[in-house]
């Protein structure tokens, strides 16, 4: 069986771009330019000659947000702002996730998975299903108002999603759907405040940062992953931070950090996640286009995209686990 003919058989063939262009959660402003940078490089073409229908939502828009009343927590900045644009979200991901394509998220700065995951996570409780999420990330955004350095909220999504308390009333009305954090693996990690670490090692959060990755290959440690949502019958949530990939490969980000994920490692990390069959949704965050080389950040990232879904240098046989029912 061809790469081509296993996706034709996959059920969820439908896939749904949403770009949310926030970009006031983080410290750095250029964000906003990356829905238009994954749609210029080519997302929505490559998806479709692998054999998806491939749906564009456009993009949440400022003038489609409903202003925020009411007290900020202290210490995180453009709260109001930022719960405007989650409670959209939540809402629309929600609802993408019901017409049973698979979305994804093109961000805009990582407070987005805040309304992403929280909307997906919504739709598969309502399936009796977990949503676990892997968080490719330089950075654990296990932050809390409390304990953030900077107040920047991006760095404070992983925890939120985890239900942790300091942005209560964030969603407003919207209902929380809160994971537990046996259901986050942070992957990637090589940049951690103090408290956060602190906060990580006391919640048991699945962590496997370079050191682990330089130990043990990313192939052992993405299939541990894969296992424990499998043993789970759980799906799988991608959040996908470009700053995951060393700064050569992809400098179009305003968080970079050295010694990052290499090429063949993150290509590696999406085909497996492919093989699995476990991924039902997905971000792309942080891409910054202002600071990009001539759009090289947003080709590799619509590049491990399209491993994420099927993309093979030479066909390999579909493992059976692999065509599995939404």
């Amino acid at each position: 069986m061809s790469a081509f003919q296993a996706l034709s058989a996959v059920p969820h063939g439908r896939i749904a771009l949403l770009g949310c262009p926030i970009e006031v959660g983080a410290s750095q402003r250029g964000a906003l330019m990356g829905p238009a940078g994954l749609r210029t490089a080519g997302l929505a073409r490559v998806l479709e000659s692998l054999g998806y229908r491939v749906e564009d939502h456009g993009d949440i828009l400022p003038r489609d947000l409903v202003p925020v009343a009411g007290p900020a927590p202290e210490n995180a900045r453009f709260y109001t702002e930022i719960a405007a644009w989650m409670r959209a979200l939540s809402a629309r991901s929600y609802e993408v996730a019901r017409t049973g394509a698979t979305p994804i998220f093109l961000g805009g700065d990582h407070s987005l998975s805040m309304g992403s995951v929280n909307g997906v996570a919504r739709h598969w409780a309502e399936q009796g299903r977990k949503l676990f999420v892997l968080w490719l990330d330089a950075h654990a955004d296990y932050n809390m108002p409390g304990i953030s350095p900077s107040g920047n909220m991006h760095g404070m999504s992983s925890a939120f999603l985890c239900g942790e308390s300091g942005l209560d009333d964030l969603l407003g009305a919207e209902p929380r759907a809160s994971i537990s954090p046996a259901q986050l693996s942070l992957f990637g990690i090589r940049s951690i405040d103090p408290l956060e670490k602190a906060a990580v090692k006391a919640r048991g959060i699945d962590i496997a940062d370079m050191r682990a990755i330089d130990e043990h290959g990313v192939g052992v440690l993405i299939r541990r992953v894969i296992e424990k949502v499998r043993a789970a019958d759980g799906v799988l949530h991608v959040s996908f931070d470009v700053d995951f990939l060393d700064p050569p490969l992809a400098p179009g980000v305003g968080t970079t950090v050295p010694g990052g994920a290499t090429y063949r490692e993150a290509h590696l990390v999406m085909e497996l996640l492919h093989d699995s069959g476990l991924v039902r949704s997905m971000d792309i965050v942080e891409l910054n286009p202002f600071l990009d080389d001539r759009g090289q950040t947003a080709r590799l990232a619509v590049e491990l995209a399209a491993s994420l879904f099927g993309q093979q240098i030479t066909d390999r046989p579909t493992p059976t686990n692999a065509i599995a029912a939404g």
